[in-house]
């Protein structure tokens, strides 16, 4: 064998080397890989309707018509059981409208669709429980008289519960929390009114902005993240607790009073 690879040039014997690495990159360009895709996904204006069912509807208590609009913001992303290949995370990385997601980070309880559509279901629930008690808390109601039910089809997870917070103080109170802008955002929301963050922000400001947001509310630990592929014209609040967001947009709306910047 020696004897045969003494007599081979030395452009053939790089090349024969060189076969058994292009298989290995050949190999590793279309083998799946453990990320998910995301890109940019729907908006909901939690103070309107969503697929002709209103979002917010309360009773046991008066509410007032609301001007402008609060979005919440999701990302769409492959599928649990999608393949993913080298090839695909090469491209969502030098793509500031995809993103490369480990799957465990979007997807966090295997790779079962059902078992991660009730997960998400039940995220949502929750999410909703918390964000009516902090909003009925925050305006120093009780959930006894107070009845608030919140629809959003085909939306599932933790991450509108600030603005779902946010509708809730919008329709009940007597202030006017946007100012007629359309105001977008992304955050976890918890009982006493602590917001989380989320992932996905970059992916969020971006339909936010495609949908003529030009406020964003984010949590406050993804400030350098959202901060990184802003769009053009979008304006950055970080937010800690629901009175913080709060009093940032009164503050925005009246023009008295600091609003916060990342």
């Amino acid at each position: 064998m020696l004897s045969r690879f003494s007599r081979l040039t030395r452009p053939q014997a790089l090349t024969l080397c060189a076969l058994p690495v292009v298989g290995l990159l050949a190999v590793a360009l279309f083998a799946p890989l453990p990320f998910t895709v995301a890109q940019p996904g729907l908006t909901a204006n939690v103070l309107g309707e969503n697929r002709g069912t209103p979002v917010i509807t309360i009773s046991g208590a008066p509410t007032h018509d609301t001007t402008g609009q609060l979005r919440m913001t999701t990302i769409e992303a492959t599928g649990p059981d999608a393949r993913v290949s080298l090839g695909d995370v090469l491209d969502g990385w030098f793509d500031t409208d995809r993103a490369v997601m480990p799957r465990d980070a979007v997807y966090p309880r295997g790779d079962d669709l059902r078992e991660i559509e009730q997960y998400n279901r039940e995220q949502m629930e929750e999410s909703q429980d918390a964000a009516t008690t902090a909003a009925l808390d925050h305006l120093d109601l009780s959930a006894a008289d107070v009845d608030v039910t919140l629809r959003l089809a085909d939306v599932g997870g933790p991450s509108a519960g600030l603005l779902f917070s946010l509708g809730i103080i919008d329709k009940l109170d007597t202030g006017d929390l946007t100012g007629g802008r359309v105001v977008a955002g992304t955050g976890t929301i918890t009982p006493d009114g602590e917001v989380g963050a989320v992932g996905g922000v970059p992916l969020k400001t971006q339909a936010a902005h495609r949908d003529g947001a030009t406020v964003f509310l984010v949590p406050r630990a993804e400030c350098a993240d959202a901060e990184a592929e802003l769009p053009e014209g979008m304006r950055l609040i970080p937010v800690e607790t629901l009175t913080g967001a709060v009093d940032a947009l009164t503050a925005l709306e009246t023009g008295r009073g600091t609003v916060p910047a990342c």
